[in-house]
Order: structure tokens, then sequence, then C-alpha cells
């Protein structure tokens, strides 16, 4: 029987046996020596330079994992581990990386006493079993309307953060934001603060002046100067459409002979954009927010009747605006425009 063919890198190594258990275990103890000093209320911080050339000072675990570049299999684990304790809890990612160094390293010397892999992995199954009893013994309950109890929970978390000397800030403005989005159906609580909940950076102030807004903020001014700025309870229409004349799907080709047809093939365009803004202007609009654009002859529409606009908004920001009006607003109107066929 002809042997099989392997066709690999050049720079591939492969290793089998013991020599590659041992080198697993290096490695994976090598990334978890990283953040080893990042952990505990004295950690230290690290300066990243990311991929972008800025600079990052940070004692996350997952954030500094994240920007390390590695290729053995047992190292990528390791910075996996870390981002789903970051995806799934949202704390303790330093941590993790650090006790499953840890852990390894206590497992080399059976594997030195050839104690079989497999019966190491049950006597930490047991180990695990032990460490949640006694977890559930040290637990307490903690009702989170009650002042004070959760305040507790979030400074724990941020004790050990940069931004630790504002402790009492952060921890008001984490329980503020997550108490803004979340959602209650009937006993189960859900708070997409990943989507729902966003950080905006103002150059200049104070980290003091920081606060949580009950509405959506983006960087983003009306188109025109003469529409309003400042409006209450408006009508608010949402799109994710352009408004102006769109381009065919295919390649097409336009025979004018005469200067007429030009003029024609322009009041048709003028007649489409027209169209569009009437549909939208019959649901009695204050502002009309788009994801794509609106073109200078919409804009002229529009500034007839008053109506401000925005164009150019993130999807996600778009999103935030009808999520926020929808649980917010009383007595206000939210229309999505999702499909092409609305404006039509």
């Amino acid at each position: 029987m002809q042997a099989p063919v392997l066709v690999l890198n050049e720079q591939t190594q492969r290793e089998t046996g013991h020599r590659a258990q041992l080198t697993n275990i290096a490695a994976a103890k090598a990334v978890s020596d990283i953040i080893r000093t990042t952990l505990g209320p004295r950690a230290m911080l690290k300066m990243i330079l990311d991929a972008s050339g800025g600079i990052v000072l940070t004692n996350d675990g997952n954030s500094i994992l994240r920007e390390i570049d590695v290729n053995h299999p047992a190292a990528k684990s390791i910075i996996e581990l870390s981002k789903t304790q970051d995806e799934e809890v949202g704390d303790g990612t330093t941590s993790v990386s650090v006790l499953a160094g840890e852990l390894l390293s206590l497992s080399e010397q059976f594997l030195e006493r050839n104690i079989h892999p497999t019966v190491i992995v049950n006597g930490f199954f047991q180990a695990l079993k032990d460490a949640v009893a006694i977890a559930e013994e040290l637990s307490m309950q903690i009702d989170v309307n009650k002042p004070g109890e959760l305040d507790k929970v979030v400074a724990s978390c941020v004790g050990t953060k940069y931004v630790s000397r504002y402790g009492d800030l952060m921890v008001k403005i984490a329980i503020d934001a997550v108490n803004t989005v979340k959602v209650e159906d009937g006993d189960r609580i859900t708070a997409d603060f990943k989507n729902y909940a966003k950080v905006e950076k103002i150059p200049g102030g104070d980290l003091n002046e920081s606060k949580v807004l009950s509405g959506v903020m983006f960087n983003k001014d009306v188109v025109s100067g003469t529409m309003r700025r400042r409006i209450e309870n408006p009508r608010i229409v949402l799109l994710d459409t352009p408004v102006q004349y769109q381009k065919g799907e295919s390649q097409t080709n336009i025979e004018l002979t005469k200067g007429e047809d030009f003029q024609r093939l322009m009041q048709l365009e003028e007649e489409y954009v027209q169209k569009i803004c009437d549909d939208i202007l019959k649901l009695n609009p204050d502002v009309v927010i788009s994801e794509k654009g609106i073109s200078d002859l919409a804009l002229h529409f529009f500034s007839k009747k008053n109506v401000s606009c925005i164009r150019r908004l993130r999807k996600t920001d778009n999103n935030r605006v009808a999520r926020a009006l929808f649980f917010f607003g009383s007595g206000r109107r939210v229309m999505l425009a999702l499909e092409q066929d609305f404006l039509k």
C-alpha cells in the first residue's frame, strides 16, 4: 500500500506524541504570561501599537490578546478563550487566560510521569465540580432593584481597570446605560448593550463630564444651514434607501437626436425625485433621516416644506434612532422603509 502524500508549507513543523504535548503547554503558557502582570488591583498597563498605528493603554486581557498575531494552535486557543469570556460574561478575560495557563503548567508534571491525558482531564472535571459546589455555597442573592447592591458588583469589575480613579462615576454610567437599553419580557430581561449602547468620544472636556443620554447621539448635522436643528416631538421618517435618481443596474445606452430630448431626460429624472419626495411628504414628517444620499433637488422640496434632513447615517445609528423612539417616545411615529417599493 502506497504511503499518503502530504503537501505542506516548507516552514510547517510537525510534532507528535509527548513532544507535541509539551510544546502545546509551552505555547499556552507563553500567551498567558503576557497578561499575567495585568491581573489584580496592582496590575500594570500594557502599551499596544495596533494595526492602524494607534497606541492603546489597557490592562484588559481580551483587548491585549486580540492584538497579538500568533500561529500556534494552542496559543490561539487561549486567545479564543479570552474572546469567548468577553462575549459571554464581559469580565474575567485576564483571569481565564492566566488560570488556563497555570492549569496546563500543573499538568506538565503528570505528563512527565507518563499519566495519560484523559486521566488528567478527568481530574480537572472533578476539580470543576468541587469548585462549582464551593462557589454555590459562597454565593448570595442580589436584588438588582435595591440601591447599592448592584453598585458593589459593578465596582468589582471596574476596580482593576484604568478608570478605577473615576470608579463611582463609571459604576453609575455603566448601570444607567444597561438600564436604559434593557427590555423586560415577563421574567426575562434582555440588555443588548453592544448594539444599542454606544460610546461617543468627543475631544475636549473632562472625564467627569461623561453621562448617559436617554436617546441617540451621532456626529451629524442637518444638510442645509436653513433647516431646523431643534424640534420638539418630531415626526421622523427613517430611510435606508437613497432619495435621488438611481442609475441602472446594467449598462444603459441612450441615443439623443435633438436638444429637446436631453431636456426631457432631465425632466424625467426630476419627476422621479419629486415623486419620491411627494410620497415621503404625505407622511407629514418633521425630520427625514436616510442611510444613503439625498439629492440637492430633494433637499429643495424638503426645505420648502420646512423638513430637516440628515443623510448618510450609519445603519447602526439608524437602528438606534428607531429603537429609542419606539421605547422612549410618546406620540411619535417612526417609519422605516426597508424596500425600494415603498417609494414607488
